[in-house]
């Protein structure tokens, strides 16, 4: 049975964080560590600091879609904080 993630990586360079789901963490982080994604380009290099496992992508993007609704940078530092 396939896990998917949702994710939140922090820019080692501006302190911004990025949230997003896939079914592969690894691959994923690769990518946005390469520069192919445009929005997480400019924060290289990103590293992993958050993640949830989910049986199926539509609670995963349910989940991703509401930590990307806070919008307010304590909030994620607090779920952060409290895995």
């Amino acid at each position: 049975m396939e896990k998917f993630y949702v994710y939140i990586l922090q820019s080692v360079i501006s302190d911004k964080y990025y949230i997003g789901q896939t079914k592969n963490l690894e691959r994923r982080l690769l990518y946005h560590n390469s520069g192919y994604s445009i929005s997480t380009k400019s924060g290289i290099p990103w590293e992993l600091v958050y993640k949830e496992v989910y049986q199926n992508r539509t609670e995963a993007m349910k989940r991703e879609k509401q930590l990307k609704s806070y919008k307010n940078k304590s909030y994620i530092e607090k779920i952060i904080q409290n895995r």
